[in-house]
Order: structure tokens, then sequence, then C-alpha cells
């Protein structure tokens, strides 16, 4: 049971190749227009000539009668308990039995020391403290490489190792907005990063990359745990969401888990909920080391807001499955002066429209949706017929690149920043001294707790 990533992978460590299992199906969930396809055969592996069919979650029960399925295992990340268990129950209330897989199973182990990062919602800022690590490690000479938590909605046989090294590697590879905005910081800033299907090959193909590789940095998706045994892990947390480090699958896994701690948006943040989350971290992994960080707005052209009734346009699953009321864009448009943010609804088209009746919660706020050619369109089109005077862009990638913006607009830039020590500084310090990197400047993790 998956969302065309973390299913896959599980599938790859545990079920791959071992003839006491028979996989006869994938459901899928969260991602659009992934039904009715199937793992091909070349990923499969020689037990699975044919490949293995993906259906729709909508038709589990059915499927576990039809097949006398034993197991499901459920795979896919940034769901609530309450979901879990729902899911637990339909499954067990049609005779299989019901399992979560652990990094014990799933965690492959590398020739390369591993620094992941992690969180317990999407949408916490995973992104920027990836982009903040490697630019730490780089600093001081290491080789890096960026490996990011899977996002294959195209052809899979094509995507099983997926190297970016320049913007042209994007449309080489037919990359989707979420792909590209997770991809796109880490070539720009000079940085290898790999992505794919088959995290093993993976691997192995950026442990050996041409441009050399010291350190392996994995660049977490949703609120999952690494996929690869981690020497460091950094997990985030999200005072604008208190209580969910605890409350969701499997985000209080990667608490758990993590040597670092961020609370993340201090700035933006009630004292209340950084408490809530602060006592809370305390309570489930005190031995963490917590860092405080905000992540302050810039934009292009302030004055493109001020005054100006503005559409605002967000990181898509960050809306969706995320379950923000709020993002980059939106804190822009507070800080800059907009006058109103414009309700895009009236203005939906086709699979624009579909993702506000699958979420009707995202409310006046557009997600920035583009899984595929259709879905891209539609967001052109929904962006340009609203009734508006500028569109504030808060994706983590540049949206013009990818789609026509007929109307006025600046773009939302967005980086970590930590307050006070402990810093970023001090732990990555430490790291290199762990694995005997040389590095140029020294502080001293002494007495923080």
């Amino acid at each position: 049971m998956g969302a065309a990533g973390r299913d896959f992978h599980n599938f790859n460590t545990v079920y791959r190749d071992r003839e006491e299992y028979e996989v006869v199906a994938f459901t899928a969930a969260q991602i659009p227009d992934i039904e009715d396809r199937r793992y091909p055969a070349e990923l499969a592996g020689a037990l699975y000539p044919k490949g293995i069919p993906i259906y729709g979650e909508d038709e589990l029960t059915e499927l576990i009668r039809r097949y006398k399925v034993d197991d499901c295992a459920f795979s896919y990340s940034d769901v609530s308990y309450q979901q879990v268990m729902h899911l637990g129950a339909l499954v067990q209330s049609a005779g299989a039995n019901f399992l979560l897989l652990g990094p014990g199973s799933t965690c492959i182990k590398s020739q390369k020391p591993v620094i992941a990062i992690g969180a317990v919602r999407t949408g916490v800022g995973k992104s920027q403290t990836s982009r903040k690590v490697v630019e730490l490690l780089m600093k001081h000479g290491i080789k890096v490489i960026a490996i990011r938590h899977p996002m294959p909605y195209g052809d899979l046989r094509k995507q099983k190792v997926q190297r970016y090294a320049a913007l042209s590697d994007l449309k080489r590879h037919a990359c989707t907005i979420e792909e590209m905005e997770e991809y796109e910081p880490h070539i720009v800033r000079g940085n290898v990063i790999y992505a794919g299907v088959d995290y093993e090959a993976i691997l192995r193909a950026a442990e050996q990359d041409p441009d050399g590789c010291d350190v392996i940095v994995w660049d977490g998706g949703n609120n999952d745990f690494p996929f690869y045994k981690p020497d460091l892990m950094i997990t985030l947390v999200d005072p604008h969401r208190p209580g969910h480090e605890v409350s969701y699958y499997p985000g209080e896994v990667t608490l758990r888990m993590a040597d670092v701690v961020i609370i993340n948006k201090v700035e933006t943040a009630s004292p209340e909920n950084i408490d809530i989350v602060r006592r809370n971290i305390e309570r489930v992994n005190p031995k963490a080391i917590v860092i405080d960080a905000a992540s302050p707005i810039r934009v292009d052209d302030p004055g493109a807001i001020r005054g100006k009734r503005v559409l605002v346009v967000e990181d898509g699953p960050t809306l969706t499955h995320g379950g923000m009321k709020l993002g980059a864009g939106t804190i822009a448009a507070k800080k800059f002066g907009a006058a109103a943010l414009v309700d895009p609804r009236p203005f939906l088209t086709g699979k624009i429209a579909e993702t506000f009746e699958e979420y009707p919660g995202i409310g006046t706020l557009l997600p920035a949706m583009g899984y595929g050619d259709e879905q891209l369109h539609d967001l052109e089109t929904t962006i340009n017929q609203t009734d508006c005077d500028a569109v504030v862009i808060g994706t983590p990638i540049d949206l013009r690149r990818v789609i026509t913006i007929r109307k006025p607009h600046t773009r939302v830039y967005y980086d970590l920043q930590e307050i006070g020590t402990p810093d970023l500084e001090d732990v990555i310090n430490r790291f290199a001294d762990q694995f005997g990197f040389k590095t140029e400047s020294r502080k001293s993790l002494a007495g923080v707790h």
C-alpha cells in the first residue's frame, strides 16, 4: 500500500527475489494517475516476469479477497495515526494482516557516511535544511552527493537511477514540478543529486560518482524515515502544527530517531505552540540536540504585493496531504502588505479543480500541482484566468520556468537561519571530526545538551 516511493523501496528491500513471498499488487494513494500501471519486470526481478499491477487504494478490500492476501504492508507517509489505524481496520476486516515495515528491514547501509534530513510533517523546511547542510559540508571541501526521497511518476524503467548535475537534466528526465522543486536548488548550488526508483542501485552509483563522493546527504520527503542507515539524523518539527510531531506516521519515528531536532519557523509561531513542541521533544527524545531556527522571507519585488489583490501559489504537497493553511507565499503577502488574498476557486480548471475536490480544506490558496502535462496546463490556465492584480509565487522552484504567467508576479525565497547556539555548523563540525574530515573552522559542542 503506497504512493509510488516507499512502497517500491519496501518491495525492493524486503520482498524482491524472495521465493517465500508472492507480491500480487501495489495500491496507490496521495498521487494522481498512478493506478492502472505496473511495476515493471525490469525492476521487479526474475520472479515477476510480467511485473506487478498497481491499483487504486479504493480497491484494497476487493484485492485482498480476490488474491486471498495474507499481508498488507502499509508503505507511505505523512498520515495521521487515526488514518493509519482506519486502514488497518479495513485490511484486517477483510482478513489480512496489517504490517508496518521499519528501518531495520528497509534501511540500506552505505559505504560512505550518511547525514539524513527528515521531518515530522511535510512542509516543515527539510529542503532548505538540506541545502544548508550541503553548503556547510562543501564549504570545508567535503564532496557531497545528495539523494532525494523518490518521486517516480513517469516511466519507471527509465527512472531506475537518475543523476542530476545540470538544469538541462531536469528536462532530460521529464521532471514534474514536485521533482524540480526538490532537485533544482541542489543543482544551482553546484552539487549533484540522485533520485529514482531502485535505491540500492542509486546509492552504489552515488558512492562511485564521477565527481567524487565523501558524504551522502539523504534529502527526505514527506515525514518518512530514511532509506539509508544514517550516521547523523536531523529531524525538523513545526510549531505551526503543534502536537503533530507525536500524532502522524511516520513523523514520530523520525523524531525518536533524531540526533538533532530543529524547531523551525519560530519567528512566525506563537510562544505557546513552540512550548508544546519543545515539551514533546523533551518527552520522546530527551537526548537530542535542539536547534531553534527561522525561515526568513524575501521577494524579488515587494511593490508587486503592497496594496495589491494577490493570488498566492504555494507548494502543492504542503497544502494537500500536508494540510497546511499557509506557506511562504502567504507569509510574504502579509509581510509586504497585500490588500487581499484572491480566492482562486471560482477560476479553477480541470485537474486543479479535482485537487480542490479531494482536499476541500485548501481554501484561498492555489497549490502548484504539476504531476503531469495536463495538470501543469490546468495550473497555468487557472493562474491566468484568476481575477487578481498580481501573483505571489511561493514555490521552491521558479514556476516561471515551466509555465507562462501573464500577470504581474514576484517570487518568494526562504532559507534556514538558526537562532543562537547550538547551530548546524556546530553539528557538522562534530560530524566532520567523527569521520576524520579536516575542516577550516572549529566550534565546539562541549556542554551542549
